[in-house]
């Protein structure tokens, strides 16, 4: 089970101790979606992952990506908003579609496993709005206190010295851009295969925040992945 506080979660070292207190205006909704979770037989991703996306200080973020919840299928989910473990086969389709679209916008070759923790490295959070789901029910933990929770940390990181690029695919995501006034946006459609060929194909997204990013005196991202090709 997950830690009932944030303190005890960092003193785990289940994230950052920077987010720990960061997040402590949200402690309230953090507790109330915890004591939820002692409601449901199973939830995913395992309590360790739950809150893999904050396991680093909040400036090392240079680009967020917004994510829903975590993959609803038990072996899935790792704690980052679109990751997958990396024995999936085969990969998530949206992830398969960013590929695709990194690829056409960066030439980067696509690996074969959906594992971005590489990104998560680099300065990329992948941030899911709602951070537990009940095995084969996607969006079943939502309004548990999960979206306040997130909403804190979006909060933290606009108001950085360097706030990240922010990419927001999809509808739901792109309701958060109000609160990212000030930062770079760059809002599209989600890569979901119902959606990708609306907009996400051709939309280059990735070449955009590397752009906005050195306009702003940063570095760019590395996105490149492990090179088992997947096409």
């Amino acid at each position: 089970m997950l830690p009932a506080t944030l303190s005890s979660a960092a003193e785990r070292g289940l994230l950052h101790p920077e987010w720990a207190a960061a997040l402590a205006p949200a402690a309230e909704a953090y507790a109330r979606a915890v004591a939820s979770l002692a409601e449901e037989p199973e939830f995913l991703p395992a309590p360790e992952l739950v809150l893999r996306a904050f396991a680093r200080p909040p400036a090392h973020t240079r680009v967020l990506i917004v994510g829903q919840d975590p993959y609803p299928t038990p072996g899935h989910p790792v704690g980052l908003a679109f990751s997958a473990d990396p024995a999936v086969r085969p990969i998530p389709r949206s992830v398969a579609n960013m590929f695709r679209e990194l690829h056409t916008d960066l030439g980067i070759t696509p690996p074969a496993s959906a594992d971005l923790s590489a990104w998560a490295e680099r300065g990329v959070l992948l941030l899911n709005r709602v951070l537990t789901v009940a095995p084969g029910r996607a969006g079943s933990h939502r309004r548990r206190g999960w979206e306040e929770f997130t909403d804190r940390a979006i909060a933290v990181l606009a108001a950085l010295p360097q706030p990240p690029v922010a990419i927001l695919w999809g509808n739901d995501a792109r309701t958060l851009a109000p609160a990212l006034a000030g930062t770079t946006v760059i809002e599209g459609v989600h890569p979901s295969p119902l959606s990708a060929s609306r907009g996400f194909f051709g939309s280059r997204p990735f070449s955009a925040a590397n752009a906005a990013l050195v306009a702003a005196g940063q570095e760019p991202v590395d996105w490149s992945l492990p090179e088992d090709t997947l096409f």
